[in-house]
């Protein structure tokens, strides 16, 4: 998982200064991870978007998604998390 974040998340989230269409997605997949963590009442903390990580990841990569130099969905996915935790972690 730490290496799905530093090779990818991190990699995504400086290639986001660069490409405003990957940006708007990322935030789009930000605004849906928050809903889903704070609508079933929890809170936006980096522990809670670790454990979404975790989840989202686990659940993707059972189902034969494996990340790609493609931004597909997921991977914006990963990078959005990653994006927050970052902010989450500097607030």
């Amino acid at each position: 998982m730490r290496r799905l974040i530093r090779d990818i998340g991190e990699a995504g989230v400086a290639k986001m200064e660069a490409d405003p269409g990957l940006a708007a997605a990322v935030d789009q997949h930000a605004a849906a991870v928050r809903d889903v963590i704070t609508g079933s009442g929890g809170e936006l903390h980096e522990a809670a978007l670790m454990e979404y990580l975790h989840g989202f990841t686990d659940t993707a990569l059972e189902q034969g998604w494996w990340p790609g130099e493609e931004y597909d969905w997921q991977l914006v996915r990963v990078i959005a998390v990653c994006s927050l935790v970052r902010g989450s972690s500097s607030a």
